[in-house]
Parts: C-alpha cells; structure tokens; sequence
C-alpha cells in the first residue's frame, strides 16, 4: 500500500464521488474516480447507475482531450478487464494514454481480482493500489457480498443505552438515540434495497419504513413485514404499510399458517406476499434468502423488533451488523434487551464483529461491522456445531 498522503486527498474526493450513487448502484458498486494533472483534479466521473457510463470512462470522458504527460487516474475500485454492457475500462485507460493509475481496493470478484493490475502494468502502466484500501472497501458491503457470495446482505440495526437496553420494561424506547444518530439510519435505509421489521414492530409502531434524508424525495425501499400468523391483518384498522401509497412496494412475508384468506386481503390491496413454506409459524431465514436471490433482492436492512433479530442471529443468518449507543443507563433487568436466545458460557463462544467501523454523532455513537460467528454457539441449552 502507498503511503503518499497525496494519494489520499485525491483518493478521499474520488470516494465522495462514489457516494453520489448511494442506493442507485445495485447490483453494481459504486465507484468514483478523479484526473489529475499537476497536482490539480481536472477531470471526474462517477458510476451513477446500474447499466450506465463506468466513472473511469465518465472521468476521461469529461477530460474532454488526452491527458497531458505525466497525468494520473484515481479510481476508487479496480478498473474492470471484461467486456461487460460498458466495455472494459482496462482498455480506455490504456487508448487513453495514461501512464499512472491510483487504486483504492481490489474488485473482489474472485473471477476478475487482480486481472484489472495485470492488464495495465502489461500496457506499460504503473498501477499503485491499496490506497485508502479499507475506506475504499467498505463503500460497498452490499456489492461485496453478492458478488463473492451470490446472497443478499443481511444487517441488521439497533438503538441501545449503554447497558445494552432497547426500550424500558414498559417498552418505552422513544428517543434513545439522538436527531442526528436517527438521521443516519434513514441514510443507511437509502442504501439498502429493503427494510424488515417483525409483526409485533408493525402492530407496535405502525412504521413507515420510507428513507427520509434531508434535501431529498422521500424514497420507498421493498418493504418486508414477517409475519408468520398474519396478524397484521386481522384488525379492521390496517397499519400504513399495507394502505399509504407505497404499498404495491410492501411484502409480507409468511407460512402457510396464517390463512389463505388474509394472503389473498393482503394482495387485493396491492401488497405482495411471498408464502414461504415451513413446520411452524416462523419464516425459514434460509429460504428468505434464497427467495431474495430469486428476486434478486440485494440487501435487506432489518429493524426489529428484538425477537426477529434475535432469531436472525440463532439461525446464523444475520451477515452484519449496525449498534446505534447513547449516553444512557436504566440499570433495570427487566428492561428489553437487543438479543436473547444465546447462553455463552466462556468468551469463546461469544459472537464477534470484524471489519469494524466507527462514528460520533455527537454524543451518541456507532459501532458496526461483519458478524463473526463462534465454532459452537449454545442456544436454548442445545450446542449448534458449524458444519
């Protein structure tokens, strides 16, 4: 990696090129890249869209003319070596005439990782890579996962106290965190191509579940309700999910225990429902995920409630991982916590965050990163062994 604080001014602009895409990328990254001549950025472009323009090719396109000797390309992600519905910016890099490429993280496709390097330094260019590399990397979690994996990201977000409490025992949890920790949240839901909550947050808080980000239209995710008895739907009074105009981008999902006749009440309103089959009234996470690749349903950001998370994490199936915290103690046992389920009894069999991120929002706080999960984790007194 290069330690050239230069690189990373340059480098840190083409990232906050990149984010100009937040949300609008799927299934592809987001990626920024800058020219820069003299010292001086002349030229920048950014990936705005699935099926559009690569930011390499918007940058030299916006150059207008060949770079000057001695010009350099800052690209946030390894410039792509395969003919795609772009075509390969390998080759407009090396028409273009440059001479230096800066590159923050390699793609992560294991079927192209590396490729990008190797095609310009074999054209005679000199690729330094690795800048910003982790910054670089995290931009793109969802994109990440799926080309690696071919699933949907699964997160999931909480608001704690300091003891790890997400509402009193009378399930009052209305502010725990602070304006702008709640403002973050609705940049994150942006992002994320659906939210999920559990049918006791939908009878609870009737939420909207809408990305409200200042300066911006209000954006409507896919919109996931489990709900595995449909009781959302039993009560006259309906919850604004399954009403409001965005309904048609609502889907609830449930078993074959909650009665036809709700299903088809909830399609005639507009909203879907994916009918997943299982022995009890709880949705198989794994066969949520798979339903998502069908759909090609990218990420899936999960807001509670606590049980719906907590059975997310018993089944192993939670991918990362958001902790809003606030300067807060109720000091009260029965007070609701995040997770239940779990019964570890030494450190080891403790569940672990890596790639772990930090953020201040004043005086509250954010702590996330990828689930670790142990070799053996004890729920409900039964060992579950990874196999």
């Amino acid at each position: 990696m290069a330690e050239d604080p230069t690189h990373e001014v340059f480098m840190r602009r083409a990232l906050e090129l990149a984010r100009q895409g937040w949300g609008n990328t799927h299934p592809n990254p987001m990626v920024g890249a800058v020219i820069v001549e003299e010292g001086r950025i002349v030229a920048e472009g950014a990936h705005a869209q699935d099926g559009g323009p690569h930011a390499e090719r918007l940058a030299l396109l916006a150059r207008g003319k060949t770079p000057r000797p001695g010009a350099t390309l800052y690209v946030t992600l390894e410039p792509c070596s395969t003919h795609g519905r772009t075509g390969a910016c390998t080759e407009a890099i090396i028409a273009s005439g440059l001479k230096r490429v800066v590159i923050g993280a390699a793609d992560p496709n294991p079927a192209h990782a590396g490729k990008g390097f190797d095609v310009l330094r074999e054209a005679g260019i000199e690729v330094i890579a690795g800048v910003l590399e982790a910054d670089c990397r995290d931009l793109n979690l969802i994109f990440n996962q799926w080309i690696t994996q071919q699933t949907p990201l699964l997160a999931a977000k909480a608001a704690v106290t300091l003891d790890g409490k997400i509402a009193s025992r009378a399930g009052d949890s209305r502010w725990i965190t602070n304006e702008a920790a709640r403002a973050d949240v609705h940049r994150w839901r942006r992002l994320f191509p659906a939210i999920a909550v559990g049918a006791m947050t939908v009878a609870k808080d009737n939420p909207k579940l809408t990305a409200r980000v200042d300066g911006q239209e209000e954006w409507c995710p896919w919109r996931f309700v489990f709900d595995g008895l449909l009781r959302t739907v039993v009560d006259k009074s309906l919850p604004q999910v399954y009403t409001d105009q965005f309904r048609e981008r609502t889907i609830v999902v449930t078993t074959p225990h909650g009665g036809m006749g709700y299903v088809r009440k909830l399609r005639d309103l507009g909203v879907k429902v994916w009918l997943l089959n299982s022995p009890t009234q709880r949705v198989t996470f794994a066969d949520f995920r798979q339903k998502c690749v069908e759909e090609k349903i990218y990420g899936v950001y999960f807001e509670g409630g606590a049980q719906l998370i907590s059975e997310l994490v018993r089944a192993r199936q939670l991918d990362y991982l958001f902790i809003y915290r606030a300067p807060m103690l109720l000091g009260d046992e029965k007070a609701k916590n995040i997770f239940n389920g779990l019964r570890p009894e030494r450190l080891e069999q403790a569940l672990r965050l890596a790639e772990v991120r930090h953020e201040e929002f004043g005086d509250n706080d954010l702590t996330r990163g990828r689930m670790v999960y142990p070799e053996k984790m004890l729920v409900n007194e039964t060992v579950f062994s990874v196999r």
